[in-house]
């Protein structure tokens, strides 16, 4: 049998909430072929070059020391002391104890050295390397990953860059590593091996590889589908005209999650990624379609055996690496949820089969396991009632496309939250009306992300928020809004700098201070907005006037809002004088900062006062004025972050005085 070839897919070390579809793709294209070695990594490379180098280290072990040790027992502390070079570690081998020591040492030290000298980047290991790539301010990491990746894979003509950043930044890619991308959609047969005739896009998704890694994905246990491709409008902020160009308006749903579910397990929801789904001809159909594969209003999924399904996998060989870890997991998931006789029972077969951490786990003895505790596993195995399951298109559908009839047949699936974009103020009464459509329909649960730092005004962005409070309080619904920060994908000709490569844009209506604000207020409302009109105005302001004078307030004051509040209060006065003697402190309160405020902005020439807000809204406070006012306010936005975390302040002190009084009135968080 001809030896199979290694493909490595890896997907930068970023933080990501979904998985890389396209790599799960691209690792059912390569199992299809059938000679291929199929490897996923996210993390430090580094440490993936040690891992291989400590398996391959292994295999020689083994065949030097045939007597008494399994060293796959002991991986972690190979890869340990390859990582650390620490005597301690090397110490704890059992190499003494053996007839060949002299020849385990050697090998130990010699791979050692193949690592700290960099001995394997002169040995790459893999036929190809398929590198990822998703947003354009992830460039720094995306290019590093590149140019590590070059060093891994036998020729460099092998190495696969794609992905979003790729598609729209193919030239800059290639001037920073040599290597040029794939633009757009693997959709053609044949675009990585001539001949061949699966149409990698179209592929049901490899959901192992997810298993393979320690990286865990906030998003999991959904099928991840697109039953359309690409978008009627041309949005100026959105990349998916470059990405997929061509509206296709159906793609068959329901085979590709049998297969799905046949293989891996059946997922409790169902992602769509549609970029407009609401400009389909086939729209009924793709709705009737994903209620046949299960996802009807009000359906729920009982809970499945995960552990038989991953053994049964371990056992076919689908991916061993995966699946070691995976039945690992779920093992020691069911040893920690056990108690008295039980628990040690299952303890005493997991020191028996050595299983003493996720590294050092060997198929045989993770198999030789399962097999002790597979009935008692089974006897405790409760499917329950059913979890309801949920469809979310989660990059939202199109207010401008909505009718009752569509928004009828949106109502027949377990559709929860029901996205609607609402990204510019034009499309208001659009908006309004689908939302009010959705919920004659019987629709509840809404979200919506809120693009702004585009073309928008800051109270433009209020307006946007305060139409979804409104109107929850109007219908009764509950509407969670996430403003989103625009962040270019390509530099154009009028900035300074490559903006799309970092998160540092700011819109022609916006301003440094104003963005960090409102990520400062979103930092105590955890990023999200919902129902409540109190909640909204505490948050927000309760008008135009208050939301431009939380934009203005300084960083740490909107963060801690209720704190600086309290300074005001007799309750905050009493606990200054009680805990030094006198109220000083209190001169840090927020009205204290709003009367230093006007105070500039009344008394101050024009041309001062201009100097001064230039200074609050560059978010840049290191200079000196020789304006005494203009001092006394700009020392709020200086001292505070300081003050709040320097142990020894009289700030930091009333803070902590603060969280452990229950009884303070208005205290919030």
């Amino acid at each position: 049998m001809a030896q199979k070839k290694k493909v490595l897919l890896i997907e930068p070390n970023y933080k990501n909430k979904f998985p890389p579809v396209g790599l799960m793709k691209l690792a059912t294209y390569y199992r299809n072929l059938g000679n291929w070695e199929v490897v996923f990594y996210k993390g430090d490379l580094k440490l993936f070059v040690i891992e291989r180098i400590v398996d391959r280290l292994i295999t020689k072990l083994n065949k030097i020391d045939t007597a008494k040790t399994d060293w796959h027992l002991f991986k972690q502390e190979l890869f340990e002391y390859i990582k650390t070079k620490k005597t301690n570690v090397l110490n704890s081998l059992p190499i003494q104890t053996s007839d060949v020591d002299i020849l385990l040492e050697g090998a130990i030290y010699a791979a050692k050295d193949y690592y700290w000298k960099g001995f394997w980047k002169e040995n790459p290991e893999w036929d190809r390397v398929g590198v990822t790539t998703l947003f354009t301010f992830y460039w720094d990491i995306t290019i590093e990953t590149i140019k590590f990746a070059k060093l891994l894979v036998k020729n460099t003509k092998d190495l696969m860059v794609g992905g979003v950043l790729a598609s729209i930044q193919p030239n800059e890619i290639f001037e920073a590593t040599g290597v040029y991308p794939h633009v757009g959609l693997l959709n053609k047969p044949g675009e990585l091996d001539e001949g061949d005739t699966q149409i990698i896009d179209e592929l049901e998704l490899d959901y192992s590889i997810l298993d393979e890694i320690d990286y865990q994905y906030p998003q999991t246990n959904a099928y991840y589908r697109y039953t359309t491709r690409g978008c009627i409008r041309k949005c100026a902020f959105c990349a998916v005209s470059t990405l997929e160009p061509v509206y296709q308006p159906y793609i068959p749903l329901k085979e590709r999650i049998e297969k799905v579910k046949e293989k891996y397990g059946e997922q409790k929801d169902l992602l769509l990624m549609d970029n407009n789904i609401l400009a389909s001809e086939n729209f009924a159909q793709i709705i009737q379609e994903i209620q046949d594969c299960g996802f009807g209003r009000g359906a729920k999924l009982k809970r499945q055996n995960l552990l038989k399904i991953a053994v049964r996998n371990l056992k076919d060989g689908i991916n061993d690496r995966a699946y070691i870890k995976k039945s690992y997991r779920l093992i020691y998931e069911f040893y920690n949820s056990l108690k008295g006789d039980d628990s040690y029972q299952v303890y005493c077969i997991l020191e028996k089969y050595h299983l003493t951490n996720t590294m050092n786990a060997t198929k045989k003895n993770v198999l030789s396991a399962y097999d002790k505790i597979k009935d008692l596993y089974e006897a405790k195995f409760n499917a329950g009632n059913g979890a309801l399951r949920y469809v979310d298109f989660n990059q939202g559908v199109d207010a401008r496309l909505f009718t009752p009839e569509k928004a009828a047949l949106l109502a027949k699936i377990a559709i929860h939250p029901l996205r609607i974009a609402f990204d510019d103020l034009k499309t208001k009464e659009k908006y309004i009306s689908a939302v009010k459509m959705s919920v004659e329909a019987g629709m509840k649960d809404f979200s919506n992300y809120l693009l702004y730092n585009f073309h928008d005004t800051p109270e433009e962005l209020y307006e946007r928020l305060k139409i979804n409070v409104d109107l929850c309080e109007e219908l009764k619904v509950s509407i969670y809004s996430f403003p989103m920060k625009y962040h270019p994908i390509r530099k154009t000709d009028d900035m300074t700098e490559d903006f799309s490569h970092n998160r540092d844009y700011i819109g022609e209506h916006w301003n440094r201070k104003y963005i960090r604000a409102i990520q400062a207020i979103l930092n105590s409302t955890k990023g999200k907005i919902g129902r409540g009109k109190s909640y909204f105005e505490k948050a927000f302001g309760k008008d135009v006037e208050e939301f431009h004078k939380l934009l203005e307030m300084p960083e740490t004051m909107i963060i801690y809002r209720f704190f600086f509040e309290w300074l005001d209060m007799e309750a905050g006065h009493n606990a200054a004088v009680k805990l030094f003697g006198n109220d000083d402190i209190c001169k840090w309160s927020s009205d204290s900062w709003h009367k230093a405020y006007k105070d500039c902005k009344k008394n101050l020439p024009s041309t001062e006062w201009n100097d001064i807000k230039e200074i609050i809204h560059s978010n840049i406070f290191s200079t000196e004025l020789q304006s005494k006012l203009g001092n006394n306010l700009l020392e709020f936005y200086r001292s505070l972050h300081r003050g709040m975390v320097e142990k020894d302040s009289d700030l930091f002190k009333m803070k902590q005085e603060y969280d452990k009084n229950p009884t303070i009135k208005n205290k919030g968080s």
